[in-house]
C-alpha cells in the first residue's frame, strides 16, 4: 500500500477556483491509478475523477466534467485536482485514492471507490453561496 496525504482544501465562494494536491509516499507512484472522490454529509462517496498511470488517460464525472482537471506528476509522487467555477454543491471532503492494477484495468472499472487500495485522509472543501 501507499501512503496518501491531501491538502489545498478549504472555504471558498462560488465561481471560484481550488487547487487539491495529494502527495505519495511510494517510489512506485508511477505505476498506481489515481483517483479522487467526495463525500458531503449523509451522502455516500462519490466518484469526481480518476487519472491512469501515465498521465495519458483520465475520466470525470458528469457533474464535473468541462470545471475540475486531474492531473500528476511522476517526479513529484503527487496527483492533482484543478477545481474552477465552483458552486456550492461542491462542497464536501475529497479524498485521493490509489490503486495498483495491471495497465490493462482502466475507464470505469476505477469509478468504484471498492477497487482502490489506498485512501488518504481527505481534505475539507466548503463553497459558499
Amino acid at each position: 500500500q501507499v501512503q496518501l496525504v491531501e491538502s489545498g482544501g478549504g472555504l471558498v465562494q462560488a465561481g471560484g477556483s481550488l487547487r487539491l494536491s495529494c502527495a505519495a509516499s511510494r517510489r512506485t507512484f508511477s505505476s498506481y491509478a489515481m483517483g479522487w472522490f467526495r463525500q458531503a454529509p449523509g451522502k455516500e462517496r462519490e466518484f469526481v475523477a480518476t487519472i491512469n498511470w501515465s498521465g495519458g488517460s483520465t475520466y470525470y464525472a458528469d457533474s464535473v466534467k468541462g470545471r475540475f482537471t486531474i492531473s500528476r506528476d511522476n517526479a513529484k509522487n503527487t496527483v492533482y485536482l484543478q477545481m474552477n467555477s465552483l458552486k456550492p454543491e461542491d462542497t464536501a471532503v475529497y479524498y485521493c485514492a490509489a490503486a495498483d492494477r495491471p495497465p490493462y484495468y482502466s475507464g470505469s472499472y476505477y469509478y468504484n471507490h471498492r477497487n482502490y487500495d489506498s485512501w488518504g485522509q481527505g481534505t475539507q472543501v466548503t463553497v459558499s453561496s
